[in-house]
């Protein structure tokens, strides 16, 4: 019997520190996305979405928008999520890296990064239509249709590394 309630607890201790080690993935803010997705053998990527329009959301809210709180959710990353998840990302930042890759503050060391599955199981997002349509769909006043195809060519910023 006593054996039992040895075991019980155990269990009980390893589940609670389990718990307590579980982590919730942060939002950093594309510049630590920069170190590594800069440089030009890696395709120059935080360049590619500095000069985006992704970057640029939150310039193009103007008046009361700046602070709608309906508008901030797709124009910032920042602005658009528990902000109990927010470590260093800003919502001045826009649409960063991880509106559609996902909290990087798991996957963001580069020895995660070199493989893909555990990127993903850190929690990576390699994002598709789905993803884009959180924002880009029917709620948002300025909407005039979605064409994925065309719209993921504009954005795209490739490893080619990974090729």
């Amino acid at each position: 019997m006593n054996y039992k309630k040895i075991i019980f607890l155990l269990g009980m201790v390893v589940f609670s520190i389990a718990i307590v080690n579980a982590q919730d993935a942060k939002y950093i803010g594309a510049a630590k996305c920069k170190m590594c997705h800069n440089k030009a053998e890696k395709g120059e990527q935080f360049n590619k979405w500095a000069s985006s329009v992704h970057a640029k959301a939150m310039a193009s809210l103007k008046g009361a928008d700046a602070t709608n709180p309906k508008c901030l959710k797709c124009h910032s990353t920042a602005a658009g999520v528990d902000q109990a998840l927010v470590a260093t990302i800003t919502v001045a930042e826009g649409v960063s890296c991880e509106s559609c890759h996902g909290p990087g503050s798991l996957y963001k060391v580069a020895t995660v990064m070199k493989d893909q599955k555990a990127s993903m199981a850190k929690g990576l997002i390699m994002p598709d239509e789905k993803v884009c349509k959180k924002c880009h769909n029917e709620e948002s006043p300025n909407y005039k249709g979605f064409n994925y195809k065309e719209y993921v060519a504009k954005i795209a910023h490739d490893d080619p590394t990974t090729k």
